[in-house]
């Protein structure tokens, strides 16, 4: 029997919410898609929007990191040029405004726009502006929301220390951190150590994918070898708690220091992250790591891949584990703890949290 009432939609779309683990390339409109392709005389599934949604839901929900990434070459080709670039991010922030999101981060990989002869650098200055004008939108419309990037390295690439170089140009001016995404069996973070090792001697907080398609091995990578505030997924860390609900050394490691994880559930369910436990939304390592105490977020990941919203994965919650509002907010609450901002935002980021569901609880 449920122990919480069942929150309806608006209101759990009107909770301040914070966003840590979001693909630029993952979150068009379909609108936009169909738009952008038809301009660039690109094929596409279908025209229909509602089609096309439903063809990137079918394309992402294969039980298969791999297949997942498949769908990004439709998105990707429509993201070479910069005023796409800057359209698609000023979209980005409206949308996430519209969802209750407060602040947010989102990544993407500038070595992956670059096929229409953009520079690295001037693809990261069309989305800071369209991300820019988007904010300016929403504070216009009585929505204030603050999105900054992440910049990605990709895994099987060799552009890693020139991407590297790219994020500390940028650093402080749009840009808040590094990430490692890409294929993650296979290409531990060891492989990357110049580029890491780079972020690291000028203080620039890193995330970095790992504990989604590759195990314990990958953590400790990240961890040890990328310095890693944060891990994209992480979820199988779940593999260094026993059945008795024992921590092994890893686990505790990344509940004793704070390391936030970025689950993505939805996403996670579609790629397979937690298949050893099983294959519904109730199998999710969530519900075990938050009773352990980790600092878990709740993200997206990919929401036109996913057909999700962050008030989508938060019902989908509610729902599977029976999750209150004590709980969402905790969720909230260690994002913010986890967001790569200073001090006194986080600050201000908990407050407006901790107002936003006090007014939730009436």
């Amino acid at each position: 029997m449920p122990q919480h009432p069942a929150l309806a939609n608006n209101v759990l779309r009107s909770l301040p919410k914070v966003s840590l683990h979001d693909h630029l390339d993952g979150s068009l409109r379909a609108e936009t898609v169909i738009e952008l392709s038809q301009a660039l005389g690109l094929p596409l599934p279908t025209t229909d929007p509602d089609a096309l949604r439903a063809w990137f839901l079918g394309q992402s929900n294969s039980g298969s990191l791999v297949a997942y990434l498949e769908s990004f070459a439709l998105t990707g080709a429509v993201l070479q040029h910069a005023e796409h670039l800057h359209r698609v991010a000023r979209e980005y922030v409206l949308d996430l405004a519209a969802d209750g999101v407060v602040c947010a981060e989102v990544r993407w990989a500038p070595e992956k726009h670059t096929e229409a002869g953009l520079t690295m650098d001037e693809a990261v200055d069309a989305v800071r502006a369209g991300l820019r004008d988007g904010m300016a939108e929403a504070a216009a419309a009585g929505t204030a929301i603050e999105v900054q990037q992440l910049i990605a390295g990709m895994r099987g690439a060799d552009r890693t220390p020139e991407v590297a170089e790219l994020a500390l140009r940028h650093h402080g001016d749009g840009v808040v951190g590094f990430d490692l995404a890409g294929p993650e069996a296979g290409f531990p973070t060891s492989r990357y150590r110049e580029a890491v090792e780079l972020i690291a001697r000028h203080h620039m907080p890193t995330t970095i994918h790992a504990g989604e398609a590759d195990g314990l091995g990958s953590i400790t990578s990240a961890l040890l070898d990328g310095r890693a505030l944060r891990l994209g997924h992480g979820v199988r860390i779940i593999e260094d708690i026993d059945e008795q609900g024992t921590l092994g050394p890893l686990a505790r490691w990344v509940r004793d220091r704070g390391i936030v994880l970025e689950t993505s559930p939805t996403s996670n369910l579609h790629t397979g992250a937690f298949t050893a436990w099983g294959e519904s939304m109730s199998d999710h390592p969530i519900d075990t790591l938050h009773r352990h105490n980790f600092r878990v977020t709740v993200n997206t990941d990919n929401r036109l891949m996913s057909g999700t919203t962050l008030t989508d994965e938060l019902a989908l919650l509610q729902r599977t584990f029976d999750f209150g509002l004590d709980d969402l907010e905790t969720f909230q609450l260690n994002a913010a703890h986890g967001a790569f901002v200073d001090p006194s935002r986080r600050a201000e980021l908990t407050n407006t949290i901790r107002e936003g569901f006090a007014r939730a609880r009436g």
